[in-house]
């Protein structure tokens, strides 16, 4: 048993030393876990505050599809536990590497191939509790959806990379393994893609995800189609969408490893970044068709339809507006995923709020609950800007 599931409040008390003392010294803290995030979002390089000391899973109802865990907790700690009761965490969060825990999860914000299907991390967030700036213990939300009311401070700290609180513990919604799974491939044109795979997620299918890696300058590419739920639907559904596209069935293991990689961004389209160059995040409507970037890689990854869209290109400062002014045109926006190792690290990685018409208003939102929960700035790394 670990040094904080004895004494659990011995160990708030010294996180609570630390953002006091950060408060009085105007000296952010950068809230890390396993650091398999570390790349994720603008560097800093203030002092590190560890939350790993704070681990264990604190409550888990299989009956009721609900896991407590303090935010130190190895994510593989968190699944296995799920996996013994046949259950998942559905919007599928990457690790990118064996030390990721369960609250870096939650900060990034980010999810897996099965987000198109079942909706996003934040979705499945039910409850939270925090230090703030002032290092007041506040907890939010509940462990059912019920409980949620009000202005649900839960449902904003994914994605917030640990600009706004330290999180102590959550509780997130679980879901049941699929009863079967089966996964199709094809060779289809990128505009077909796109056109079917919307089609079909707007009929009643077991559409659980979908990733498309072709050539960026036209062409045939390989469609991946995961098909989950009950056992008849998935096999009501594979000669449905045969009519249209003349696909293989993968083999279990097959298709389990390829929609790990995609996941953890192990396919050969991600790892293959040059030095110099960078891997650029496009978030798009769904409505949207292909798009021609000047200067892009060879090698373009549609993911969720069309609505996730990955691309390496140079890493200077115009090329980054030119696809963000792009990607805006079409309502969606863009972000600089990963640096090749020769980059700057003090390159801005995210297209800022001012830069988005539809979110533009949120700046000043934004700001209010900063202030209000970190009035001295502690959490203020500015890496998520």
């Amino acid at each position: 048993m670990s040094n904080s599931e004895n004494h659990p409040n011995t160990q708030i008390d010294s996180f609570r030393e630390h953002i006091l003392a950060a408060a009085k010294t105007n000296t952010p803290l950068s809230i890390q876990g396993g650091g398999t995030k570390a790349w994720y979002g603008n560097a800093n390089t203030f002092t590190t505050l560890d939350t790993r000391p704070y681990s264990g899973i604190l409550e888990y109802q299989p009956e009721e599809l609900v896991i407590t865990a303090r935010a130190g907790t190895p994510l593989q700690e968190i699944e296995a536990a799920l996996a013994d009761k046949n259950q998942v965490l559905a919007f599928e969060p990457p690790h990118f590497g064996e030390t990721a825990t369960f609250g870096g999860a939650i900060a990034a914000g980010l999810a897996g191939p099965g987000r198109i299907s079942v909706g996003n991390l934040r979705d499945f967030v039910l409850g939270a509790r925090i230090l703030d700036g002032k290092g007041q213990d506040l907890s939010f939300g509940g462990k059912v959806m019920k409980n949620v009311a009000g202005y649900d401070v839960s449902r904003l700290l994914p994605g917030s990379m640990g600009t706004l609180a330290l999180l102590l513990e959550a509780s997130v919604k679980v879901l049941p393994r699929p009863a079967a799974t089966t996964t199709l491939r094809c060779q289809i044109s990128q505009a077909r893609a796109l056109k079917l795979t919307n089609e079909w997620a707007g009929q009643p299918l077991p559409l659980s995800a979908s990733c498309w890696i072709g050539n960026s300058e036209g062409g045939d590419g390989e469609l991946t189609l995961r098909l989950a739920g009950a056992a008849a639907a998935v096999k009501a559904a594979i000669p449905l969408m045969n009519a249209a596209v003349n696909a293989v069935e993968l083999d279990p293991k097959t298709a389990e490893e390829f929609w790990r990689s995609l996941r953890e961004q192990q396919l050969p389209a991600f790892q293959n970044l040059n030095s110099t160059n960078t891997l650029y995040r496009l978030a798009l409507p769904a409505a949207c068709g292909p798009i021609a970037i000047v200067n892009m890689g060879d090698v373009i990854v549609l993911e969720w339809h069309g609505q996730q869209r990955w691309l390496t290109a140079p890493s200077d400062d115009a090329t980054f507006a030119s696809i963000k002014a792009l990607a805006n045109t079409h309502g969606g926006h863009a972000t600089r995923f990963k640096q090749g190792t020769e980059v700057d690290p003090a390159k801005q990685r995210f297209t800022l709020l001012s830069e988005q018409a539809h979110s533009v208003a949120l700046e000043a939102v934004q700001a209010r609950l900063r202030s209000s929960l970190d009035p001295a700035g502690v959490f203020a790394t500015a890496r998520l800007p």
